[in-house]
């Protein structure tokens, strides 16, 4: 990061902090690759905490400087403006991407809304926070799709896609993932909202160990497949995203729908729609979702790619 570099950000998060939206957003995403020389950098917006995240470890000088221009902002009558009373400094590049609270009282937990409902964070030590505010067009397809909907979720982690289906109306929602943990905290943004637990299973299961127990719950009418791009012993995008595609024809009802997504930057929707023209022909592409306009990418295809497909 260069001072010019550093300069940029700080006049971009100043305009950004001058109108801070009602609810959670992306200010800047330097992972777009539009703005040189700030390619590791995001910056969230968590209604009253803001969210540095580096990627890449950057050099001693470099991150004094950073820290130094981060630190300016609390000044600012952009700060002052937006009501913002905390600011973390997320080290991502390692292990435990640890958060530095550089300005704030130290919480491990805070409450954030999007698309009116209410998810609970995790500020602490883990790696992601709760909610991968890239697919917040994807909650919003499911919220608008579900009504009357028998929804399962695959990969659930903190069942966005679940309290997104459940507020639009589904009539079950079937949860899978292995961290027991992140499934704690579904049924948390469940009750955040006020949901009926009554109508949402959570399964802390391996998916390729549990399609008896899947297809017992089915069929269903809405598929959500969105997996880690990699995760040691469990899944591989190469390798195993194929495994899921040709069991979707047995779990669907007639006329059921995917939302299928991938978010590896290397990978573009050719992959998911050439795997699927393979494995489960009798699914059709019918559109791509849009990424929000916060997550803009110099190449569209290296963002998120969120697919729906539908049977028959």
């Amino acid at each position: 990061m260069t001072p010019d570099a550093i300069a940029t950000l700080q006049h971009e998060l100043l305009a950004a902090l001058a109108t801070v939206p009602a609810e959670t957003r992306r200010l800047f995403h330097g992972r777009g690759r539009n703005w040189p020389g700030l390619e590791q950098i995001t910056v969230d917006w968590l209604q009253g905490v803001l969210l540095v995240s580096l990627f890449r470890e950057p050099g001693e000088a470099e991150l004094e400087a950073l820290k130094a221009m981060l630190l300016s902002l609390g000044d600012s009558p952009a700060w002052q403006h937006s009501q913002a009373h905390s600011l973390l400094l997320q080290h991502r590049y390692l292990l435990d991407s640890r958060m530095e609270w550089l300005r704030g009282e130290p919480c491990e937990e805070w409450l954030i809304d999007e698309n009116g409902l209410r998810y609970k964070l995790d500020l602490g030590r883990k790696q992601n926070n709760g909610l991968f505010l890239d697919m917040r067009y994807g909650r919003q397809w499911v919220q608008t799709h579900a009504a009357g909907q028998r929804v399962l979720n695959l990969f659930a982690y903190t069942c966005g896609f679940s309290v997104a289906a459940i507020a639009g109306g589904a009539a079950q929602v079937v949860n899978l993932d292995m961290a027991s943990a992140a499934l704690s905290r579904g049924r948390d943004n469940h009750r955040l909202n006020g949901h009926d637990l009554g109508k949402v299973n959570f399964l802390g299961h391996d998916l390729f160990k549990s399609w008896g127990k899947v297809a017992r719950l089915g069929p269903y009418d809405l598929v959500i497949i969105d997996p880690p791009s990699f995760q040691k012993g469990s899944f591989a995008l190469s390798k195993d995203y194929q495994r899921i595609l040709r069991r979707l024809p047995e779990l669907l009802s007639a006329n059921g729908t995917v939302l299928a997504c991938v978010n590896d930057p290397a990978v573009g929707p050719d992959f998911l729609i050439d795997e699927m023209a393979r494995e489960a022909p009798q699914l059709h592409f019918v559109e791509r979702l849009d990424n929000p306009p916060e997550f803009a990418d110099i190449h569209s295809d290296s963002g998120l790619k969120a697919l729906v497909f539908r049977l028959g």
